[in-house]
């Protein structure tokens, strides 16, 4: 999994950065954020659940205990400066069949707005399956959203306001993100 994400996370810092030459200008978070309490019942049946919701108040506070000096808290620091909010879920399973295909369209149909665009999609039998949303208005990011699925485990990342896909990389592990181990490549100087 580790090197598909890499490759996809790639492929989502290309057409981000094709979205982001026509300005970096923030569309009203509000519109970006997801509905997925109804996924909550899912909690009841699952070996392990995480549920983060990190709205831009708390984000702020937290970033004012981030030392400036610290170069991991600084580099947190910066990637959360600007983000409306972020919401996690993640639900594993002891056997398949925890979650239906009637709870992941619950989710994918919110993304179906003129605004939303799925610009990643990866399916494997072996591995699972990830998509990426990003909400936009020409060139204005609002958020993005992960949809990734295994036989055993559902996660649903929502994340608010203007979105960096390296810089989001360094959350990883971070605010109930799950770790995904990506690795981002320095940029060249040419």
């Amino acid at each position: 999994m580790k090197v598909r994400i890499k490759v996809l996370l790639r492929l989502a810092s290309l057409a981000l950065l094709l979205i982001l030459c026509g300005g970096a200008a923030t569309t009203r978070a509000q519109t970006a954020k997801l509905e997925m309490g109804q996924l909550d019942k899912l909690g009841a049946t699952a070996s392990e659940s995480v549920d983060v919701n990190i709205d831009e108040r708390m984000m702020q506070l937290a970033a004012k205990f981030l030392s400036s000096k610290d170069p991991d808290e600084a580099k947190v620091k910066e990637v959360v400066n600007g983000l409306k909010g972020i919401y996690v879920k993640v639900f594993e399973f002891e056997r398949e069949g925890g979650y239906t295909p009637a709870d992941l369209a619950s989710i994918r149909s919110q993304l179906t707005g003129p605004n939303w665009t799925r610009f990643l999609n990866f399916k494997s039998k072996k591995e699972g399956n990830m998509e990426v949303y990003l909400m936009s208005n020409a060139s204005v990011i609002g958020g993005l959203v992960v949809l990734a699925n295994e036989p055993k485990e559902l996660v649903v990342i929502n994340i608010l306001g203007p979105v960096d896909i390296d810089k989001l990389t360094q959350l990883s592990g971070q605010f109930g993100i799950p770790d995904l181990e990506i690795e981002v490549k320095p940029k060249s100087k040419n």
